[in-house]
């Protein structure tokens, strides 16, 4: 019987039934109720790749063992998974807890999620160091220092994109390597800024979407709930900025152009206008070209991330058309594929390096 991570299960569960074992952590239990009156509980599963919910109703033996083992519960899923319009099913399923050396199995993560994060937190400190704004720098390489760990098992969110232990480094880094290109085609963006704004636009999600320290599940956090990642976000910068220029080696740092003061301000404003729109919770509207292109680029990767995700559950109604995913607007379809150059027939043509390219007349033939 095939052993999956739940980001598997997803990809070979289907209108078949696909026969395997899963190791999971309870994350949610949520008791209800159908319209008919008939009780169910509704669990949501999580491990370092993903997660799934599940309805246990009532004449199922794991309706009561799931609620004595309570959430946080660390345990193995084995049976028959098929994959509909509502997420993955067990057909026929059981469930046991975990030993103590396959929780210690369970907790070291998924080795290839880990190699990715390993790669992009590689990523993250590369282009960092790279800025040349010492002020800049000096804030980024404090935070990578203080606040690795804490960053390192946050997610980008509770779902939708990046929604497991460790999303918010793939999205940082995705989105750094991502303005780093565009930096490139468009030079008078300012590099340092868009680094850093990409470093620390999501930084209020170390509150409001962090993990514990041993663990797969989100626990929820007073502050994130009430605040927000954006207030709680400017708020963090504003103190890690004070606290820098408090420091004895900034003295030398009076006289930079832009000024200090002008510097953190753009910096803040990155953060605060990053959604773009006001009815998508940004205390303001981006004023500035570095401030557009984070947000365009931050929605970009979420919403790839989407659809890489959503075509690994989503039915297919038709050939190459996909249903529809929440949150994105419409059915899906299938990418065009890369174009693959046939060796046998390039071989064949005569190529001429040589060839005059004449400026376009109007005419077209």
């Amino acid at each position: 019987m095939a052993h999956l991570t739940i980001s598997q299960l997803k990809q070979n569960a289907g209108a078949t039934a696909c026969t395997a074992t899963v190791d999971v952590q309870i994350q949610k239990c949520v008791p209800k109720t159908t319209k008919s009156g008939k009780p169910y509980i509704l669990v949501t599963f999580v491990d370092a790749t993903d997660q799934f919910s599940l309805n246990i109703w009532e004449n199922l033996p794991q309706y009561q063992t799931v609620q004595d083992l309570g959430i946080e519960a660390f345990i193995r899923l084995e049976g028959d998974w098929i994959q509909n319009q509502y997420g993955i099913d067990g057909v026929r399923w059981q469930l046991r807890l975990l030993n103590k050396g396959e929780i210690a199995t369970f907790l070291s993560g998924d080795p290839e999620t880990k190699a990715v994060q390993d790669k992009d937190w590689q990523d993250i400190v590369t282009l960092t160091t790279a800025i040349s704004d010492p002020r800049l720098n000096a804030l980024c390489a404090i935070f990578l220092s203080k606040h690795g760990d804490h960053f390192r098992r946050t997610a980008a969110a509770r779902k939708n994109h990046h929604a497991r232990r460790g999303g918010l480094v793939e999205h940082v880094a995705q989105m750094m390597r991502c303005a780093s290109a565009i930096c490139k085609v468009y030079p008078k963006l300012n590099f340092d800024l868009m680094i850093t704004g990409v470093l620390f636009h999501d930084c209020g999600k170390l509150w409001e979407n962090s993990y514990a320290e041993s663990g797969f599940t989100q626990p929820y956090d007073l502050e994130g709930e009430m605040l927000g990642h954006i207030p709680l976000g400017i708020n963090f910068v504003e103190k890690l900025w004070t606290s820098l220029m408090a420091s004895d080696h900034t003295a030398n740092w009076a006289e930079l152009q832009p000024s200090s003061d002008l510097v953190r301000i753009h910096l803040l404003h990155l953060i605060a206008s990053h959604h773009g729109t006001y009815e998508f919770g940004s205390p303001t509207l981006p004023r500035t070209p570095e401030a557009h292109a984070l947000h365009h680029i931050d929605n970009l990767d979420a919403k790839y991330e989407m659809f890489k995700q959503a075509y690994q559950v989503s039915s297919e109604l038709a050939p190459g058309i996909y249903e529809k995913q929440f949150p994105l607007p419409a059915n899906l379809v299938a990418p065009l594929q890369h174009f693959e150059n046939d060796s046998d027939v390039s071989d064949d043509l005569e190529i001429n390096n040589d060839l005059e390219v004449k400026p376009f007349d109007g005419e077209l033939f």
